[in-house]
């Protein structure tokens, strides 16, 4: 059974996934704030290189190389490259992503060593931003069956009301007939087992569970549920450990990262 652990570093609380084992990595709480990936780095590993972007809520992927074309900057807007996603293309580089209520999810390749981190809200996940790196990393080599997923602490469905176009936009990338109309859509998917997408009370509203959409988009691709984990712990819910936009309409963010390491 995939456990999630809470780890201290100086006193703070952070999480950490059993399938992520073999990386330096960590979901970090609210009490770290407000730290940035240069100092949080020094928690996994004070050697690994800081790589991060600015998040738009797309779904570009970049990696280090990437990443290293657009410094020094052309202007201080543009002191991190516009993406969602990180890819490691060697070994020791600390991949950064930053959240609210969105989903942080971070990947291993159990043969390579190499990581994603990738910053998944409804409009990334609506981009299939998740499977698109994977892509990726097939392309660099990876192959599915070694892929490890761990997706960290975010809103829980329960609680996340969304229109019935979001929650249709959403849910088009696991429907079987994405050609049917928002409606329709919403209740077909809301029909099957355990599904993400959950009715509301209010008309032209429904419950949205995000975090389970990137699982079932996953399977799509072929990984199996053994191969994922979901941090049991919502942004919105828990305020003692985690900032909530959807709370508090502030601009305060928990950051997840993992470093890359080179297997033999």
């Amino acid at each position: 059974m995939t456990c999630w652990h809470w780890t201290t570093w100086q006193g703070q609380p952070f999480l950490t996934c059993d399938l992520l084992q073999p990386w330096p990595h960590g979901f970090f709480t609210r009490q770290f704030w407000p730290q940035t990936p240069e100092s949080l780095t020094q928690v996994l590993d004070p050697g690994a290189t800081v790589q991060r972007v600015k998040q738009v809520h797309g779904n570009r992927v970049l990696m280090p190389m990437d990443l290293a074309r657009n410094f020094p900057p052309q202007s201080e807007d543009a002191a991190y490259p516009e993406a969602d996603g990180l890819l490691s293309d060697g070994s020791g580089q600390a991949l950064w992503v930053c959240s609210a209520d969105c989903n942080p999810v971070l990947i291993g390749d159990l043969a390579t060593g190499h990581t994603a981190a990738i910053h998944a809200g409804w409009r990334g996940t609506a981009l299939q931003i998740v499977p698109l790196t994977v892509a990726k990393m097939q392309a660099q080599g990876s192959r599915l069956e070694d892929l490890v997923v761990a997706i960290g602490p975010a809103i829980a469905g329960e609680v996340y009301q969304v229109s019935t176009a979001v929650a249709a936009e959403v849910g088009r990338t696991i429907a079987d007939r994405p050609e049917l109309t928002d409606d329709k859509l919403v209740a077909t998917l809301q029909a099957i087992e355990n599904s993400p997408v959950l009715p509301d009370a209010v008309l032209g509203k429904a419950r949205l569970d995000v975090r389970q959409v990137n699982v079932r988009q996953l399977e799509r691709l072929g990984l199996q549920r053994q191969q994922m984990a979901v941090a049991p712990y919502c942004t919105l819910q828990e305020p003692e450990w985690f900032f909530s936009y959807r709370r508090t309409g502030e601009k305060h963010v928990q950051w997840s990262g993992i470093v890359s390491r080179c297997f033999p």
